[in-house]
């Protein structure tokens, strides 16, 4: 049976850049995920706290020539309702920043990863899967798809909706779905996109454009489920018609590249995060619609803190660091989560106290200086107008000392 301080299962986003940052720490790790994995045509956007951590992993330059700055992020009322919310938008350089982050094609991302991996020494890649999980007082033992067993110390469950290490740890789930489903493509455009990502608040959902390097964009466009049925089935030439005239031809002509998808929208919480020899991160522990640009850098802060806890743990094989993980991971992602739930329950709804919330909120946005930048700061990282502010300060009795 082979021996190691962490196994990771799953191999998706999350799943490789765990391998990268805890075998960074020293521990031997095994990567464990089926080899098979489809073109993932999406685009991930990561926040400027998710991109200085990559920058600590030595990634960023190898993403980089892929990927296009967010410098200013706007909301525009799309809907046709009687209490309509003014255009907000946000410039990064209002919080002192070059750009609030960065969207990454997933395709280029996932190669990067790859290369990475298969450069580490720290880390061994097993391409199979997992059928059971069992734990002991020493240790988690893997059963893997073959036969074969892997033994160690912390399992990492990287592996999604239906993580096969969250049910063996007994951990449960609440599930919710909504009635909408998201369209996904890329496309190209005639003018040029500034670096402007433009979120368009519907009736049935955001309309969000992202940029992307060049003359491009992806798109995530929520929709009832039969009508985002029926624009994926549309032919490339009326489908980039109908994004163009949704857009108002803000970017002039369209053209819809091949590829589009659409995936009914819903959400996942674990009841907890980590249990024992056995932690969840990514989409084995939350999940929830893509609004908002919060899925991967909430998966990067759970990353983030159990590299944290593995540098106090007297060892990877702390039979308690699941316990610690839980109670580090709670706030965050109960709040993101109810964030984003909010947010999109309140465009689909038709109640008018509802929509003039949704209208009075922007309305403060667009012209309270001070709270859109703290409104911009807490979408970057948590807490983050809060560190803001105590760096101002330090800044502040620095001088006067001087």
């Amino acid at each position: 049976m082979r021996q190691f301080d962490i196994a990771i299962v799953g191999a998706g986003l999350a799943g490789n850049l765990a391998a990268l940052a805890l075998a960074d720490s020293g521990s031997s790790v095994a990567l464990i995920a089926p080899p098979a994995r489809k073109a993932d045509g999406r685009t991930t956007a990561l926040m400027d706290q998710s991109i200085a951590f990559l920058r600590t992993l030595g990634l960023w330059e190898d993403i980089a020539p892929h990927a296009a700055a967010l410098e200013t992020m706007q909301i525009l009322d799309g809907t046709t309702r009687l209490l309509r919310a003014p255009p907000v938008a946000f410039r990064a350089g209002e919080v002192g920043l070059p750009a609030f982050g960065y969207n990454i094609p997933n395709a280029p991302f996932l190669a990067a990863l790859d290369r990475r991996i298969s450069e580490n020494a720290g880390i061994l890649r097993i391409e199979n899967g997992v059928k059971a999980a069992n734990t002991f007082e020493t240790g988690v033992e893997l059963v893997l798809d073959d036969g074969e067993r892997v033994m160690a110390g912390l399992v990492v469950g990287a592996d999604g909706r239906q993580s096969l290490i969250r049910q063996s740890a007994g951990i449960g789930v609440r599930a919710w779905s909504y009635p909408q489903s998201a369209l996904v493509l890329n496309f190209a455009h005639d003018r040029p996109h500034g670096h402007v990502s433009t979120e368009f608040h519907t009736e049935s959902g955001p309309f969000t454009q992202v940029p992307l390097p060049g003359d491009r964009s992806s798109l995530v466009w929520v929709l009832p489920p039969k009508e985002a049925a029926r624009l994926a089935a549309l032919p490339v030439a009326e489908l980039s018609i109908a994004v163009e005239q949704r857009m108002q031809s803000m970017l002039g002509k369209v053209s819809v590249e091949a590829g589009a998808q659409s995936f009914p929208l819903s959400g996942m919480t674990a009841d907890r995060f980590g249990k024992d020899r056995m932690v969840l991160i990514g989409e084995a522990a939350h999940a929830f619609p893509p609004i908002g640009a919060q899925g991967l850098n909430l998966s990067l802060r759970d990353i983030m803190a159990l590299k944290d806890l593995l540098k106090t743990s007297a060892a990877a094989s702390d039979a308690a660091i699941g316990a610690r993980f839980d109670r580090k991971r709670q706030a965050d992602v109960r709040s993101r989560t109810l964030s984003v739930d909010l947010l999109n329950r309140s465009l689909l709804s038709d109640f008018l106290p509802v929509q003039f919330l949704r209208s009075a909120g922007l309305h403060l946005l667009s012209t309270i200086g001070p709270l859109r930048s703290v409104v911009m700061r807490e979408g970057i990282e948590p807490l983050g107008s809060l560190k803001a502010f105590r760096d101002s300060l330090r800044e502040r009795v620095g001088r006067k000392q001087a």
